[in-house]
This record gives C-alpha cells, structure tokens and sequence, in this order.
C-alpha cells in the first residue's frame, strides 16, 4: 500500500499532520502520514504491508529534531505510546522500551537502587533516540551500558542484537540499515548505589543553566574534542544573536529557542550562521548534533 493509501487495523492514521505539534522547537511542516500503532504486532504489519517505495522516518519525542516546513513525505511512524515499558530483568539488568524517556528510566533505576544510571536523567529524550545517538550527560553514555538491543526492520522483521553490530562514537551510531531501535537492555553494576541527591543536583542544574521552559531542542552541537561549543558560541559574541524568531539563548550558547514566531528555516539558518562564525573567529567547525529533516518549503 501506498502512504496516503495506508491503513491499519488497529492504530491510528492522520494525513498531513502538522510536526509543529509534536516537536520540542514547536516548527515543522506537515507529515504526508502520520501513524501511531497500537502495538508492536501492529506496527510490524503496517511495515510489513507498506509499499517499498514509500520513505519511512521513524519519531521518537521530537526533542533532537528539526523538521524543515516543507514537512516530510511518506510515512512517519510515531511509536512511542507502545513502546513505554520498563522492567528489571535481575538484579543489574534493566529493559527499557524504546518510548520510555530517559529520565524516566533514571528514576526506576534509582527506586531499584542501581548504577550508574543518574546520567539518563540528563537526557532530555527517549530510549529510542538516546539508543540512536549515543547520549550521554554528566559523565555517561547511553551505549556505555547497553548489553542488547531489539530492533524492526522496513520489512516489519523484529531482531535481537549486540552492541558488537554497531560501530558507536561520540553522539554517533552505525548499524544495520533501515532498522529502528524498538527496546534496550542495559547492565548496571554491582559496586554501584545511584544517589538521589546527585540526581536532584543535575536536574537542578539543568533548570538553573537552561532555558527549559522556552522551544529548544536542547544542545544544538557537539562539543568539540578538548573544549565546549557554548564557551565557543559564546565568545564568538553570539548570545542573543537572532533570526526571525530564532534566537541563540542568553542563558546558554548551545541552545536555540523559538521566540514564538520562528520558522524552522529561521532555526536552520541560524544554526547555519553559528557554524560559519565560530569556523571564522576561532577556526573550528562546530557539528551540530541535531537532526534536520523533510524539505524545504516551496
């Protein structure tokens, strides 16, 4: 079946919905289809009936991505209702469903009195997207810990996998092709008892170093080997720099916020502007981490 032809038996289908509503920036043009399964079985029939031709993009929560407004075609699949779930598996092992946010996962980790696991508190997103960037925070990283992952494929095929199939860097992961990340299995340690108070702390900080409550996607760039891309945006003079409705926050220079009238070619070219003037003033080139998707408005 063809994406607008696209119907499943269970899970919900809406043409050409607005991304604005679904991403943290709060910018994006509409996507041709939007489908929320109803569960795993479901989802993995509506991929497995889907016409090949049609482009796929998998959604998580939204808080790493930039839609373009010219939207996206295909189908977007939105997984993360299905996909919440968390258990302990022994007495160091933990599951988590790809929908699951992260800090949601520290704080289950912490009842369990397991570690380290107060880093994912720090991950503003989804297992999912931690899973497919390698996210880390105050210290950890996600595949610092994974010891399996599940996995479905274009064809709706679910698979089991070890870390050793992936090729896994700072915010970067490679693998198989045209597989999205489903579950994690993470192992904690023995000799390790996460501190509520070392949560509280880093989730304080957050509050009190970010603008958490305007339209962002949290840090726009990596930060470069030996050094922080904020001190670098910073003392290239950029803070509070604006595009339309875009602006480069005065809280933290890493951070993009939507002033309430930004356009996502607004935030894109603003990134863009970033980049150049830090390659300019201080000769290095700044990788933003993240993603930029769908077309540009015609």
């Amino acid at each position: 079946m063809m994406a607008a032809e696209a119907r499943a038996t269970h899970g919900e289908i809406r043409l050409n919905e607005p991304m604005s509503k679904h991403t943290s920036w709060r910018v994006g043009g509409p996507a041709e289809t939007f489908f929320i399964p109803a569960s795993l079985e479901d989802l993995s029939e509506f991929l497995h009936k889907l016409h090949r031709d049609v482009p796929v993009f998998w959604f998580g929560v939204g808080s790493n991505l930039l839609v373009r407004d010219g939207g996206i075609p295909g189908v977007v699949i939105s997984a993360s209702r299905i996909l919440r779930s968390v258990e302990r598996v022994d007495h160091y092992v933990v599951r988590a469903g790809a929908g699951l946010p992260c800090t949601q996962l520290a704080r289950e980790c912490l009842r369990w009195g397991i570690g380290p696991s107060e880093f994912f508190a720090g991950i503003p997103g989804s297992v999912g997207g931690a899973l497919a960037m390698n996210a880390g925070a105050h210290g950890g990283e996600t595949w610092e810990r994974v010891e399996s992952v599940r996995t479905i494929d274009r064809a709706g095929v679910v698979s089991q996998r070890a870390p050793g199939e992936y090729t896994v860097g700072y915010r970067s992961v490679h693998g198989p092709s045209n597989e999205w990340f489903i579950e994690g299995t993470f192992r904690f340690e023995p000799d390790v008892t996460p501190s509520k108070q070392v949560m509280d702390d880093m989730l304080e900080r957050r509050k009190r170093t970010q603008p958490l409550g305007l339209p962002s996607c949290g840090s726009v760039f990596r930060n470069p080997p030996g050094d922080h891309a904020a001190r670098l945006i910073e003392a290239a003079g950029l803070k509070g720099f604006s595009i339309g409705g875009a602006e480069v926050s005065e809280k933290h220079a890493n951070f993009i916020i939507n002033n309430g009238d930004a356009t996502a070619t607004d935030i894109e070219e603003l990134i863009e502007h970033v980049r150049q003037t830090v390659i300019e003033q201080h000769g290095v080139e700044l990788i933003h981490e993240v993603r930029i998707v769908g077309e540009v408005a015609a």
